[in-house]
């Protein structure tokens, strides 16, 4: 059974609606997407109190971060800002099969967060790829799907950018970031990911593409790889930040 059927037979047993006011056709309608305050500027990535990063500025982090190897991140809302953002991302990591969907609608705040930064989307996303934030296989089968990977293939449609699967992988069991505290996180995810194939992301700008961006514990982790193996920048994508 092809992919474009599994989606049919999915959408007539499972029709889609607002998970923010409960219209039928579409998982977040224009109304409810009106009341979400989509970020108009760019922060570093400071944990404790993120700077804002002014629209003249080239990096995308302050100098107490310069040490980082993840270049920067872009995020469309706060985690803690909206009942529904939490809810969004929720339904995303841990609903049912049918709602990687909201891939699409969660896709369209990135893009009019970008948007909103006035800056130049194709000048931002040159000689770049987007990769999505791995998960571990026995995760993956029990889930059905990897939300970052969904969130990347529907961003690649929209800003025309190649995706790259399969090189950024996970090749350790973790604990559940979200179970740990802050100073186990790192230690959690050491060693955790491999890049199959540098040659496809040397010298690149490469964008990595997750849901939610917290301590960074886990873009960083993947920067560090990426960038020994080639890469020419990382930076984050995600829809929300913590």
């Amino acid at each position: 059974m092809s992919q474009r059927i599994k989606d049919f037979i999915l959408d007539i047993l499972f029709p889609a609606f607002c998970l923010g006011c409960g219209l039928e056709g579409t998982y977040l309608c224009d109304d409810c997407k009106a009341i979400l305050e989509i970020s108009e500027h760019q922060y570093c990535l400071c944990e404790k109190s993120a700077l804002r990063i002014p629209l003249s500025e080239k990096k995308g982090k302050c100098q107490r971060c310069q040490n980082k190897k993840l270049s920067g991140i872009f995020f469309a809302l706060s985690y803690k800002e909206k009942h529904l953002t939490r809810k969004l991302i929720h339904f995303f990591k841990y609903g049912p099969y049918y709602l990687k969907d909201l891939a699409k609608s969660l896709s369209l705040l990135i893009i009019d967060h970008i948007s909103l930064l006035g800056k130049n989307q194709k000048a931002l996303f040159e000689n770049s790829i987007l990769i999505p934030v791995p998960m571990e296989k026995k995760k993956l089968k029990k889930r059905g799907y990897n939300q970052s990977k969904e969130l990347a293939k529907e961003l690649a449609k929209k800003i025309e950018v190649p995706l790259v699967l399969n090189n950024l992988i996970k090749i350790k069991i973790t604990l559940s970031q979200m179970e740990l505290p802050e100073k186990k996180r790192k230690e959690n995810l050491k060693d955790a990911f491999s890049c199959q194939n540098p040659e496809q992301i040397k010298n690149k700008k490469i964008f990595l593409i997750d849901d939610v961006y917290t301590t960074g514990s886990t873009m960083e982790e993947c920067s560090k790889i990426l960038r020994h193996a080639g890469a020419k920048e990382v930076w984050g994508i995600v829809v929300a930040r913590d």
